[in-house]
């Protein structure tokens, strides 16, 4: 195992574009990290450098303790599983995970130790002897994955895996590489894992820190549960979350948020001093149909409703600002029958609320 650590790494294209700005991060030994953000965002330019796939034209790389910014992909002691899963159609399962191990010239019995070992990790030991055409999208990414483990790598990396699958099965192969992570971990084997990702949910349900990025500069590093209470910013808590962050222009006076026309007590020691211009947050699951000793009646105008099975997500206006709700399906199926432009009786809880800064960057303000 081994930690990757980038000091000040940057990226400067040809044409002078700059890609990736100063970063600064450590991947600890073992972890899996997780690098989101929206699309453009250098998230992958990141892995590949990390890969030796792209240059760094400046700061640092250090993979367990050696600087690798000159070292090519082989010597890096890293696995890549691609989105397109870049299997050999001539050669069996079996030979697509042996191959690398044929090329650095690996004892016959060993290869076939570590082959089917992989195979068995992955449940795919009936696979062996199929080819790539025979294969389903999972069972193709399952071979993808088991040919990086072959090669017992210092670090694994994988950029944007299971975006070729269909939801069902993106579900189960998310629980399927973390517990194969897990397991590897448990048993004494490499596992620093970096994943590449735009799905926000893959990122808070897969790992043990995120790495949020916003074009080419990190915006926060932490826990998933971290990252949904105590967003950094604004761009953070807008990302992180389905559906996302309510965040709308106000003003705060007298320790109290002015929505409009109405006034929403803040709860006392939550956020630092402030008063004038914000942006107000509050996540959909915080405005409820029913009140509490904490919350704030305001009176809302339906727009439409979703109904999710377990959950009605709930879209209305206060004023001219737009709010999404996110209610229990037994409390709130009824709305799914009101016309549009019907009135609400809605319930914020204060307790949960969240203040940033006006500007672009959007600091968060709690205490």
């Amino acid at each position: 195992m081994a930690v990757v650590s980038l000091r000040k790494v940057e990226k400067t294209y040809p044409n002078g574009f700059k890609a990736v700005h100063g970063v600064d991060l450590e991947v600890r030994d073992g972890e899996f990290m997780v690098f989101v953000g929206p699309s453009g965002c250098a998230k992958s330019t990141l892995l590949r450098m990390v890969a030796g796939l792209e240059s760094i034209t400046g700061g640092e790389l250090r993979i367990g303790d050696r600087a690798v910014n000159d070292l090519p992909p082989k010597a890096r002691g890293i696995a890549m599983v691609f989105q397109n899963y870049a299997l050999y159609p001539h050669m069996t399962v079996y030979e697509n995970l042996a191959f690398g191990l044929r090329l650095s010239k690996t004892p016959k019995a060993e290869l076939d130790q570590r082959v089917r070992h992989a195979a068995k990790l992955l449940e795919m030991e009936h696979l062996l002897e199929r080819y790539p055409k025979q294969l389903s999208g999972g069972q193709a990414q399952r071979v993808a994955v088991g040919r990086a483990i072959v090669k017992k790598p210092e670090v694994f990396l994988f950029d944007e895996p299971l975006s070729n699958l269909d939801a069902k099965l993106r579900a189960a192969m998310r629980v399927r590489l973390t517990e194969l992570h897990r397991s590897l971990r448990d048993a004494g084997q490499p596992a620093t894992t970096i994943y590449v990702t735009h799905d926000q949910v893959e990122a808070m349900t897969m790992g043990e820190r995120i790495c949020v990025l916003k074009a080419g500069v990190i915006q926060q590093v932490d826990t998933p549960t971290a990252l949904y209470d105590r967003p950094a910013n604004a761009f953070v808590a807008s990302f992180i979350g389905s559906p996302e962050m309510n965040i709308v222009k106000a003003r705060v006076d007298g320790g109290a948020v002015q929505l409009g026309e109405r006034s929403l007590p803040l709860p006392a020691g939550r956020f630092q001093p402030v008063q004038g211009e914000v942006q107000f947050g509050l996540r959909p699951e915080h405005i409820t149909l029913q009140p509490s000793p904490a919350s704030t009646e305001v009176q809302g105008v339906l727009r439409f409703c979703e109904h999710m099975g377990a959950e009605v997500f709930v879209y209305f206006d206060v004023g001219s600002q737009a709010f999404s709700a996110r209610i229990p399906a037994e409390l709130g199926a009824h709305l799914t029958t009101q016309p549009r432009g019907s009135q609400l009786d809605l319930h914020f809880q204060m307790q949960h609320a969240h203040l940033f800064a006006p500007d672009d960057i959007g600091l968060s303000l709690l205490a």
